[in-house]
């Protein structure tokens, strides 16, 4: 088929949904005015760790961006305690609600409360929606409430008494008793118009109780995309049955007093290792294998170490297999119970020999120490079984493969969890996968089609790979989602010395201010100028560092959600906000739980550092959704011009 006749095939397919020189005429008009639009705010999070509730607040607050737009419109006519109330409410509609109603009793004042109150929220609704077009605000709109909500938020120039008439709509939804279901969906148009896109950074799971709960919320989220993490492809490994993973899940459950994500949360049967774990461990006390939990006390301790250990010899000797049979990950040396003298309990690190903490290992064989006990093997039998069967981790892991990619080059900035596999003098470092040798974006593509092999192919030696590499990138030194010479928990359990437990960065880290290098990455993504960008996670920020690196070209906005590194951050994360007039770091105080943010208007954004502003407000067509659009202007214009030209007839 020639250009000339795909083109005019392609131009009857556009006839189909433009039949007239009017509706494609109409079309081009909206969609320019459309690129003269403010550009919407992009909102990047990163390293979640499961802290729903935490999680939950920065998405409502938009990171600030909520008080942001209240502020804009009332901070000289409002007094602070007022600003609180209105961002609370529309952070939580319900439960401020409640609240108000439990401290005001009085009939005739708590509906004064919801007149003040709706025509606050309605105000500020306004603001927020002028930067887009009435039909985006529209299908953003709850289906109960659209209409109401367009009239009030919509100037009528062809009503004569227009406050009698909102007046009247608003005393109205008073009257009739939808003045709680009147500001729960209002809240909820507010919030999703103050952000207009969600990007996650990954690691949505381990270490926190909530992850389940966090992707029911992203499943939910109007507009987002998702850089998978290395916890994230941790937990998409197990769900494909891959046995390290599954193993190593369980493992960070239990470390972290979480295994109620598992049961409660996934449905997971953990009866028959907590059996295996009590028969086999039940008088070791597991001294090495303290939680990193204060919630879990008594008996329940007891146990949970006790599956710990199971979980992690069983952990430790799958990886020993995998090291074994997959010789081309070049990971000899972490098959570790295999460098293991079980007569004298030293194991054999590099050039030297270290005592082993813990003698007691009741299911391993000196001669084949990673054969797993036929005890062992149906623990994990019934443990994979119950991963590749869970309906809801099913879902949420689908849900990680359609939403979720490795990397993701959107409006100038390139996005990734981890960090570029570099050599010491910041080159693209080849690496090795199976039977390819790859550096910089190439690799990443690759890994990412070995992934989506693992779900979807019919091939059994392609979903074999898919799930050996799952593996691979959760902690080889070349992973881009790992970025450290090394895993060393098995040294953090079971040897003394310190410097075994060190986990060296690669190269990226020490590059991060190398104009030359950082400009290098970008081009290979192919993005180019100063106003483009590198956002990862993966590292927290600890005190003393700063997030941003190379001029603000780069941006390392893990900060420290998960509660377990907020002891060497000092915070509780940064976030990210991008909008029309620059881009600028929110640093996050830990927070203290739901109810405390309702009761006492607190909140968790705290200082704000501008990365970049901009002379000149950007627009939509400043945008890559600006270029989608000039790209579709164009067809139609041809499309209008064939019409035009007798080509194509129109459709009455």
């Amino acid at each position: 088929m020639t250009v000339e006749n795909m083109e005019q095939r392609y131009l009857m397919r556009m006839s189909e949904l433009y039949p007239t020189i009017a509706r494609a005429s109409t079309e081009i008009i909206n969609l320019s005015s459309i690129l003269n639009l403010p550009k919407g705010t992009e909102h990047f999070i990163t390293d979640i760790h499961g802290e729903y509730e935490a999680f939950s607040h920065v998405l409502r607050n938009g990171s600030g961006a909520v008080r942001k737009k209240i502020n804009e419109l009332y901070a000289r006519s409002l007094p602070e305690r007022d600003i609180k109330d209105l961002a609370t409410l529309i952070y939580y509609p319900s439960e401020k609600i409640a609240l108000v109603k439990k401290e005001i009793q009085d009939p005739d004042e708590l509906d004064n409360w919801y007149k003040v109150m709706l025509y606050r929220l309605v105000e500020v609704c306004k603001y927020t929606a002028s930067k887009y077009t009435r039909s985006k605000v529209r299908k953003a709109m709850t289906e109960d409430f659209a209409y109401v909500i367009d009239e009030l938020i919509t100037e009528r120039a062809d009503i004569a008494d227009k406050e009698a008439y909102y007046d009247e709509i608003v005393s109205t939804i008073i009257r009739i008793g939808r003045s709680d279901q009147f500001i729960k969906a209002i809240a909820e148009l507010i919030r999703r118009l103050v952000v207009d896109h969600l990007h996650i950074l990954g690691d949505i799971y381990d270490r926190g109780y909530g992850p389940d709960d966090i992707m029911d919320a992203l499943m939910d989220y109007h507009s987002l995309d998702i850089q998978w993490g290395n916890h994230d492809v941790e937990w998409m490994g197990a769900a494909v049955g891959q046995p390290a993973l599954v193993a190593c899940v369980v493992r960070f459950c239990v470390r972290y007093g979480n295994l109620g994500i598992l049961e409660d949360g996934y449905g997971i049967n953990l009866l028959p290792l907590a059996q295996f774990a009590e028969k086999t461990y039940g008088d070791d006390p597991c001294e090495c294998f303290k939680l990193k939990s204060n919630e879990i006390r008594g008996e329940e301790t007891e146990l949970n170490v006790r599956i710990h250990k199971a979980i992690s010899v069983i952990q430790f000797k799958l990886e020993g297999q995998l090291v074994e049979k997959r010789k081309e990950f070049d990971m000899a040396d972490r098959n570790l119970f295999s460098k293991v003298d079980f007569d004298t309990y030293e194991i054999r690190i590099g050039d030297q020999k270290y005592p082993m903490k813990d003698h007691n290992f009741p299911t391993i064989d000196p001669e084949d120490p990673n054969r797993l006990s036929p005890e062992e093997e149906y623990v994990m039998e019934r443990l994979i079984g119950a991963f590749t069967s869970c309906k809801r981790l099913q879902e949420h892991m689908q849900f990680l493969l359609r939403k979720g990619e490795l990397y993701t080059v959107y409006n100038g900035n390139l996005m990734f969890h981890g960090c570029m596999p570099l050599t010491e003098d910041g080159h693209f470092k080849e690496v090795r996968v199976y039977n390819k040798t790859l550096k910089g974006r190439a690799l990443y593509d690759y890994l990412d089609t070995l992934v989506r092999r693992a779900f979807f192919s019919m091939n059994p030696r392609h979903v074999e790979e898919g799930k050996d590499i799952l593996w691979w990138i959760w902690c080889n030194k070349d992973s881009p989602l790992f970025g450290k010479d090394k895993m060393a928990t098995f040294e953090r359990y079971f040897i003394d010395d310190p410097k075994t437990h060190e986990e060296k960065k690669t190269p990226y880290y020490n590059l991060l201010d190398d104009e030359e290098v950082i400009n290098r990455i970008l081009a290979e993504f192919g993005l180019h100028g100063n106003h483009t960008h590198i956002i990862n996670g993966h590292v927290p920020v600890k005190r003393g560092q700063t997030p941003t690196h190379c001029g603000g070209r780069v941006l390392v906005i893990d900060g420290g959600f998960s509660k377990a590194y907020q002891g060497t951050t000092g915070i509780a994360g940064y976030t990210l906000i991008y909008n029309s007039w620059g881009m600028r770091l929110v640093a996050h105080k830990p927070f203290t739980s739901m109810e405390d943010a309702v009761e006492s208007g607190t909140d968790i954004h705290s200082d704000n550092v501008m990365v970049e502003s901009f002379s000149k407000r950007l627009c939509v067509g400043d945008t890559d959704a600006g270029n989608q659009l000039r790209e579709s202007i164009r067809e139609l214009e041809t499309l209008l011009a064939a019409y035009r030209s007798g080509d194509i007839v129109e459709r009455q």
